[in-house]
């Protein structure tokens, strides 16, 4: 089996070691992102439930926070309740029943990719939609691919020297 992500290709669904990022140099800021993650994830248009975030930084560059699948994750760590659960794929699974929103984890994140629920009391953590991400399908500018961190570094580095001194 094999999912094409544009121009990723994911061999049996595996997508160890890379998560959704958006290329800066093709994010236009729009949020569709946020709102198909929503509707997938919450049956609503609402950005607030999106398991993904724009980062808009002073209209110079934008980008994605989401869950990185880190390799020993500290958000795990930190959860006094032992709400998060880490699979063997690095994937996160919250578990709402023992979650009661203390928000530990979203201090112990170190790229900003769990929130809190706004209405209920569990946090929010990308899972890649089970290997299909909704994101990356319906970005309108194909910005959102499945990367690695060392390909995320690389393109930030670049657009931000290209923006800077360009």
């Amino acid at each position: 089996m094999e999912l094409k992500e544009h121009s990723r290709i994911i061999k049996n669904g595996s997508s160890s070691g890379c998560f959704v990022s958006a290329d800066p140099n093709k994010c236009s800021g729009c949020g569709i992102c946020e709102l198909v993650c929503a509707l997938e994830k919450e049956n609503l248009f609402e950005p607030s439930l999106s398991r993904i975030k724009v980062v808009r930084l002073l209209g110079i560059v934008n980008f994605t926070s989401a869950c990185v699948f880190c390799e020993s994750a500290p958000c795990v760590e930190a959860c006094p309740r032992k709400a998060l659960l880490q699979s063997s794929e690095k994937k996160i699974k919250v578990d709402e029943n023992k979650c009661n929103g203390c928000g530990w984890c979203i201090r112990a994140c170190p790229y900003g990719a769990i929130r809190l629920h706004p209405q209920k009391t569990y946090v929010l953590v990308c899972d890649l939609c089970e290997g299909d991400p909704k994101c990356v399908e319906w970005c309108p500018e194909g910005a959102l691919e499945l990367r690695s961190m060392d390909e995320v570094k690389k393109i930030l580095k670049q657009t931000l020297i290209s923006k800077l001194l360009g």
